[in-house]
């Protein structure tokens, strides 16, 4: 099995529990979605083929770093201040790849910066409807204690990976023996679902604008016939693109952001999101384009 790899990231930022593939995207997005809802091929078996953001899209990426970096930091922050209340003797960052891994690792910067707390990162795949890579999860269990689990998202949409998260995680468990905690830790939690998050508020997260070039290089992950029964769950490392890469100055621009305001947010008292809220809106929202649009899957809503 292998033992991992950073991407684009530094080596103390992050190790990618996945396995590198050749792999060769398809093409027409059509063509993907006919061989996906036909049920010929899972989704995680195929990748579109990705390409390097265009001008206008890099435009756009800056203008949200510009207007919404700061109050990016200010909720990593709150969040970073959440996981170290519920685990105030050691975190283990367990990032879920790949919009998990930009938040995964700024939190690592600000447990270490602001808290003093050197927080071990992981980013690991989890794949709907067929759960969270049991061989990474092995492989963190066997270098760090499992109370010490944080798993990291980017946010939450419908809330299906939450769902993922919490049944692949009970099953894991149970097959080992152990207790593990199953809790998901959002920077926005736009479905109420998550355990604890910076905010439920709708606002446009920079790193959702990027694919790789802001994730460290790495493909969404793959799980097809070239991974064998011991490997982690498969990717694309993108290392041609490394000169656009933004991976890094992405991390450190928000980190410089928010900077001049972390004595403040540290004494401020921590918000207290309506979950039920966020949960109800989410809920409604998918009822009425499932109704104005006639789908009966979910999962066919983005």
């Amino acid at each position: 099995m292998p033992a991992g790899f950073h991407g684009s990231y530094r080596e103390e930022d992050v190790t990618f529990l996945l396995t590198p593939l050749s792999l060769e995207p398809i093409p027409d997005i059509q063509e993907k979605e006919r061989l996906i809802q036909s049920g010929q091929r899972h989704y995680s078996e195929i990748l579109s083929l990705e390409h390097l953001p265009s001008a206008a899209y890099l435009s756009l990426f800056h203008e949200a770093v510009n207007h919404h970096a700061c109050r990016m930091a200010r909720d990593l922050v709150i969040l970073a201040r959440r996981i170290r209340a519920v685990r105030p003797h050691q975190i283990t960052l367990v990032s879920l790849a790949r919009a998990g891994t930009p938040i995964g690792v700024l939190l690592r910067h600000l447990l270490r910066e602001l808290m003093q707390l050197d927080a071990p990162h992981y980013s690991i795949s989890i794949i709907r409807d067929r759960g969270i890579d049991h061989n990474a999860l092995d492989h963190i269990l066997a270098h760090h204690e499992a109370s010490s689990l944080v798993f990291i998202d980017g946010w939450t949409a419908k809330g299906s990976i939450s769902q993922e998260l919490e049944r692949s995680l009970l099953s894991f468990a149970a097959t080992r023996g152990i207790k593990l905690p199953s809790e998901l830790f959002v920077l926005s939690d736009l479905a109420g679902v998550a355990h604890a998050c910076g905010t439920t508020e709708d606002y446009l997260i920079p790193s959702a604008l990027l694919n790789a070039t802001v994730s460290g290089l790495v493909s969404r992950s793959v799980l097809n016939h070239q991974i064998e029964p011991q490997d982690f769950h498969g990717c694309i490392y993108y290392r041609p693109w490394l000169s656009a890469d933004l991976s890094q100055w992405f991390v450190q621009r928000v980190l410089s952001e928010g900077r001049p305001f972390y004595a403040k947010w540290l004494a401020e008292p921590l918000p207290d999101p309506d979950l039920k809220e966020a949960r109800e809106a989410c809920t409604d929202l998918i009822k009425k384009i499932s109704a104005s649009y006639n789908v009966s899957d979910v999962n066919l809503i983005k």
